[in-house]
């Protein structure tokens, strides 16, 4: 009926997928759905009519950066008309404008950070090469927002970052807060950000999750699964549940993600 991109979804390569998915489900405290496998995650897609998905992974320590980011431009070669890859960068990467430079030539197209897993705050300076390389180099980045438990992923930061970088694209998972979406509300209110539906619907009610949209604005809202914590067709029928306009579904299901991305 929709056309589907989730634009929320970690993999991982086969071999540590299993023990990078229980890790996240113990810091979360959340049981894991899936298994964060590729296959997993293209079986799903076709199981419950997903078109495309927008895939990341995470550095917690900067070695990592350029493996990670060879294992998400490999899988989107396998898998061009599935995946839509974002890059991960880590506070510690030395010239991260020439490991940007070289992913997007690889056709990646954005940036995920997760603050909260890789212990630095989004507004710290450290960054700020960084996102000034994303803007010039037209790269949105994907933040994990909010954690009741840390500082670190506040919503409290975009706007600071926004006031500095203002040709940033940034996108803002889960509501703009997860955990925080009282937070989010008041320091997220008219930014100039978009946001994901992933990992929300266990915690928010159905007219919390509608005046959230409206709050942010029906053309700022990406449909996200949060793949591998939450089933996949469950963050659907939490969409559908809405009982939105059938316009405002495309817009969020596919829409505002392709025009976001230009896809």
């Amino acid at each position: 009926m929709y056309t589907i991109f989730d634009a929320h979804a970690h993999i991982y390569p086969e071999k540590i997928a299993v023990k990078a998915a229980h890790a996240i489900g113990d810091f979360y405290d959340i049981p894991m759905k899936y298994d964060g496998t590729v296959e997993h995650l293209l079986a799903l897609g076709d199981e419950f009519g997903v078109q495309k998905f927008l895939v990341h992974s995470v550095a917690t320590v900067e070695h990592q950066v350029t493996r990670i980011n060879d294992f998400i431009i490999a899988e989107c070669r396998a898998h061009p008309e599935r995946f839509i890859g974002f890059a991960t960068l880590h506070p510690d990467f030395e010239n991260p404008f020439d490991e940007l430079n070289r992913v997007k030539a690889e056709g990646l197209r954005g940036v995920k950070l997760h603050p909260d897993f890789q212990k630095f705050e989004i507004s710290d300076p450290v960054m700020d090469e960084a996102y000034e390389a994303m803007a010039q180099l037209n790269l949105p980045v994907l933040f994990h927002t909010g954690d009741r438990r840390y500082h670190f992923s506040s919503p409290s930061h975009i706007p600071v970052i926004r006031r500095r970088h203002p040709h940033l694209k940034i996108i803002c998972a889960h509501f703009g807060g997860y955990t925080e979406w009282d937070e989010a509300e008041k320091c997220l209110k008219g930014e100039d950000i978009w946001v994901d539906s992933s990992s929300s619907f266990f915690a928010l009610g159905v007219e919390r999750v509608r005046h959230l949209i409206s709050l942010y604005g029906e053309e700022r809202v990406l449909f996200g699964s949060d793949y591998p914590m939450w089933s996949v067709g469950d963050e659907i029928q939490n969409i559908l549940s809405l009982n939105l306009p059938a316009r405002v579904n495309e817009q969020i299901f596919s829409g505002n993600l392709s025009k976001l991305l230009n896809l």
